[in-house]
């Protein structure tokens, strides 16, 4: 009877995945548990969709130096997020309570992150299901929607129900059989292409030069701050899931390793491989739509429109392969956005309205959400509002970041609950509106790199802004004991 009860507390513990609390030292894990998480979330179709339109619009030399910018940058800043959650135990969002918005400000962070989130689970929900029916040649029909999406949703719910330690070996398991397919997909793209390996690495711009006009990609700075203005948006998710599993490192290196990997995997690996992939197998792609009955305009259209595009491509170079491919890039990925956004999900409700039913109510909510971003065109909403949640969320880890180095390392007593009875920490929430609206609108066209602007004004404006608020504390509680 007692063994019974302990499992089922055991089984508890787990399901609830210290989602509002410190994870314990007895269940930190070494940096090659947590890489197998970072690199696989973003070991995605997506990411390989970015690299083939980076590459094509400012040629593979200048997208990989953009990206090997973003991966420096976000590699540091996912280690400074993921180092403070390694000393505090805590997830992102629940971290910002405590460094930068405030119990209730931390409401912002939770629902722009879980929002961001839960808009990648849905898109790349749909990814898998267009290319399930591409695959198979079947219509997109209500029932296919029915069966298709509730048999993805299922498979999420069950395996990330069960918290980080199931998480993290589905990740595992499916991110080596990812890269082995990953890589045998490549030497035969570039095989049957007929090309050498010396211009399949050496490609320039792909685009006219009137498209490329329009992108404000006309230059090489132009092309330089349009490839990291488009990568941006998944470096600043990234920095705040280093969050998320930092809180399980046991050491500060380990988590700065699975940041370092997880962004040279997102910002170069899968940049270079998805732009040379569709670069070699482009003539192969363009001929089978003109064989479906495309005009050959259209059909090179098609072959870049969207990731819809790259699981398609897949399929047709590697038939089943390239398919197999397709779903476990897409399903270790999916497991861990809906393990991060039901986290993000626990503390929103938890902060706005003192509810806490358990993780797994979020688990099922979140991938609730995701279903009806699907049914109407939310997602496609969504998908404009990429560059700027990339924005946002990397001005939310600069804030942590210069709350916890900066502040509390030198002004003693300065956390949010310091006298801040409203749970509202208004130096983070101002610095992050100040951060994201020079960014966007004032300096944009003077620093058309979005997010150089919104990171350094988080970290300089948010120290001055919450030093001055906390000595004024001081000086208003002094004057009223002396009164």
């Amino acid at each position: 009877m007692e063994e019974t009860m302990q499992a089922k507390r055991d089984l508890a513990a787990s399901v609830e995945d210290h989602a509002l609390e410190a994870v314990p030292e007895g269940s930190r894990k070494g940096w090659l548990s947590l890489s197998w998480s970072t690199v696989g979330i973003v070991t995605t179709l997506v990411q390989l969709f970015i690299g083939a339109l980076t590459t094509f619009v400012a040629g593979l030399h200048i997208a990989v130096l953009a990206g090997i910018t973003v991966a420096v940058i976000g590699a540091l800043l996912g280690w400074g997020v993921g180092h403070v959650a390694y000393r505090t135990g805590l997830s992102s969002t629940v971290l910002s309570r405590h460094h930068g918005f405030g119990s209730k400000g931390s409401v912002l962070t939770a629902a722009v992150f879980g929002f961001m989130i839960i808009g990648f689970l849905a898109l790349e929900n749909a990814l898998l299901y267009k290319g399930f029916l591409f695959y198979l040649n079947r219509p997109d029909t209500l029932s296919n929607r029915v069966m298709i999406y509730g048999g993805l949703t299922l498979a999420w719910v069950v395996i990330t129900a069960f918290g980080f330690g199931l998480v993290s070996r589905v990740s595992s398991w499916m991110l080596v059989a990812f890269l082995a397919v990953l890589a045998y997909m490549v030497l035969e793209v570039i095989a049957v292409s007929g090309q050498s390996w010396s211009a399949v690495f050496a490609f320039g711009a792909q685009f006219p030069p009137n498209a490329l006009k329009a992108l404000g990609a006309a230059t090489d700075f132009g092309k330089f701050a349009f490839c990291v203005n488009v990568m941006v948006g998944s470096a600043g998710a990234l920095a705040l899931i280093d969050a998320d599993l930092g809180r399980y490192a046991r050491r500060s290196r380990d988590i700065a390793i699975a940041a370092l990997l997880g962004n040279l995997f997102m910002d170069v690996i899968m940049l270079v491989v998805g732009g040379v992939v569709m670069y070699a197998g482009m003539a192969a792609l363009t001929e089978y739509y003109v064989g479906t009955g495309m005009s050959r305009s259209a059909a090179q259209a098609a072959a870049l429109q969207s990731p819809d595009s790259v699981a398609a491509a897949f399929i047709v170079f590697g038939g089943v392969a390239g398919t197999v491919l397709m779903v476990l890039a897409q399903s270790k990925a999916q497991v861990l956005n809906v393990y991060s956004a039901s986290l993000s999900l626990t503390n929103l409700f938890d902060a706005a309205f003192s509810w806490r039913p358990g993780r797994l109510v979020f688990v099922v909510l979140a991938n609730a959400i995701a279903l009806v971003m699907l049914a109407g065109s939310i997602l496609a909403w969504f998908n404009t509002f990429i560059t700027v949640l990339g924005i946002l969320t990397t001005s939310f880890a600069g804030i942590i970041v210069a709350d916890y180095f900066l502040v509390h390392r030198f002004v003693s007593c300065a956390g949010p609950q310091a006298g801040s009875r409203s749970g509202f920490n208004w130096a983070g929430i101002v610095t992050c509106a100040v951060a994201f609206v020079l960014a966007h609108y004032v300096l944009v066209e003077w620093m058309p790199v979005e997010f150089f602007v919104s990171i350094s004004v988080s970290l300089l404006l948010y120290p001055v802004l919450r030093i001055a608020s906390v000595r004024r504390q001081r000086d208003t509680a002094s004057s009223v004991s002396l009164g």
